[in-house]
């Protein structure tokens, strides 16, 4: 078997490369290269694979390069993303390589003599902010991404076009918080940690399970074992119930390694109290019943960074107010940190992550416990469904064979907008329809998009505009879960202008 891979210089990348040394059924792996520097040490980490390693020289957008990299190859592993911080730094590499890239590597595959199978890569992002009662989630819900995040608009709109597109076989894999090598130092330079929200739901999966993930598939795919209704289908990587925390756990576990704990470092004002992204999966053993992926915890995890890292052991022994300084307070001066969106007057952001500049002075009057999870918290934290269930405009546990005209005319409906197409065989899932949104802008999708998936046409897909306020007044869908942290009064539209600078306006 031949395989490409993009962005294998990557977190992710670099674990699939290992995962894949004694993979006997590849034949050869081609890998899309950028940055000679990381793919030298790439290759010296994985000598053992040099003789099956063909390396393709050129940028993920360039279509010509993409060309050459499928060229001769059984699957794509499409994993090339910039991510935050860097999109947050760059948001233009990230349309570059997030969007633009999916967008020529899709071209190729479509005009390929012979197409390769896509296993694209997603994000956990595209389900936006989920707060209680739905902090449990599946494929199929809404995807209302978090205003003013570059990534995920991005990942939203690639994902869009590898669904609507006429590849033939494919899988979308929407990849839940990694806990990777690079976690703890790429949060070190940057006012990133700031954004995530102390209650936020995060489902752990590390980077080595992510590897062994794609492994497996790859080894059942030479096998022939693998049905033919895993593919044309999009799946959560998670990581299992077990690796559900919340952000100030992991802020825990993280200082717990010096000895420390999150009370001891952060204020209530320090962090986002909303628009982060983060989700425990309800679906999430679907992929782990298949694959078998799913063998480290978050404890592993930090005991292996403990292990590389020895020098956090000595480092109990630094002064708290010294740690606290180089650690947390030092990066609250950092571009991409709220305190310094206060003090620069970034209104934008901060409504967008506090609701408005009152709430964020608000929470000065606070204290450290009154803003982390509570006894509440850890029971929702162990439950199998929301406390609420999530409106979805029709049932979502029919199967494919069920869905009828009907079903697809309720969910538009419960978008607002309505189905312009009359004919529909039932179950046909992947035939291209057309559809218009409450704006009574029409547009064409599968309803394996629409229901199965969770995409729904607003100005995000087209324009950098987060415009939720005013469609959840007629969307109920969206309605469901962006009020569950969003005022129905607040009637904000977010949105970048073409240098990437953040607004946000009321409107009536």
């Amino acid at each position: 078997m031949n395989i490409a891979i993009t962005g294998a210089t990557g977190n992710m990348g670099q674990a699939v490369v290992a995962a894949l040394r004694d993979a006997d059924c590849i034949d050869k792996i081609k890998i899309l290269s950028h940055n000679k520097k990381r793919t030298r040490k790439l290759l010296k980490a994985n000598k053992s694979l040099n003789s099956k390693i063909e390396l393709v020289e050129g940028a993920i957008f360039d279509k010509r390069a993409c060309e050459r990299l499928i060229d001769g190859c059984d699957v794509v592993i499409h994993l090339a993303a910039v991510i935050p911080p860097r999109s947050d730094q760059n948001p233009r590499a990230a349309v570059e390589c997030n969007e633009y890239g999916t967008y020529a590597l899709v071209d190729a595959i479509e005009r390929a003599e012979k197409q390769p199978i896509l296993i694209h890569t997603s994000s956990v992002a595209l389900y936006g902010n989920r707060d209680y009662p739905h902090r449990l989630g599946r494929v199929g819900d809404p995807l209302l991404i978090s205003p003013l995040d570059v990534y995920s608009v991005t990942k939203l709109r690639s994902e869009f076009r590898v669904l609507e597109s006429k590849i033939e076989t494919w899988a979308v894999l929407r990849q839940t918080a990694m806990l990777h090598k690079n976690m703890l130092s790429d949060n070190i330079h940057d006012g990133l940690m700031f954004h995530t929200c102390f209650k936020a739901p995060l489902e752990w999966l590390t980077a080595y399970d992510s590897g062994l993930l794609i492994k497996n598939i790859l080894l059942k795919l030479d096998a022939g074992e693998i049905p033919q209704s895993f593919w044309k289908r999009c799946y959560n990587m998670a990581g299992g119930k077990s690796n559900r925390k919340y952000g100030a756990d992991t802020f825990n576990e993280g200082f717990g390694l010096i000895g420390g704990c999150a009370k001891q470092y952060f204020k209530p004002q320090y962090n986002a109290t909303r628009n982060f992204h983060g989700v425990w999966y309800l679906d999430g053993d679907e992929l782990n019943d298949l694959f078998a992926y799913q063998t480290q915890s978050v404890a592993d995890y930090w005991n292996e960074v403990i292990k590389a890292h020895p020098v956090f052991k000595l480092a109990k022994a630094v002064p708290r107010p010294l740690v606290a300084h180089f650690a947390v307070k030092r990066l609250r001066k950092d571009k991409n940190a709220p305190a310094y969106w206060y003090e620069h007057g970034d209104d934008a952001r901060i409504t967008a992550h506090f609701g408005s500049r009152a709430n964020y002075e608000q929470l000065a009057n606070k204290t450290i416990d009154e803003v982390l999870p509570d006894e509440n918290d850890r029971k929702i934290q162990q439950l199998d469904e929301n406390p609420e269930p999530i409106f979805y405009g029709y049932d979502i546990s029919k199967t494919d064979a069920e869905i009828t005209l009907d079903d697809l005319k309720s969910v538009a409906e419960a978008h607002g907008g309505k189905l312009i197409s009359t004919e529909f065989d039932n179950g046909d899932m992947y035939r291209t329809l057309e559809w218009e949104t409450q704006d009574g802008e029409r547009f064409f999708a599968k309803p394996y998009t629409v229901l199965r998936a969770g995409h729904w046409m607003n100005p995000i897909y087209k324009e950098y505009v987060w415009d939720f306020d005013r469609l959840s007044k007629k969307d109920k869908i969206f309605a469901g879960i962006w009020y569950d942290s969003h005022a129905e009064d607040e009637n904000m539209r977010y949105s970048f202008d073409e240098n990437f600078e953040a607004h946000a306006e009321k409107i009536s």
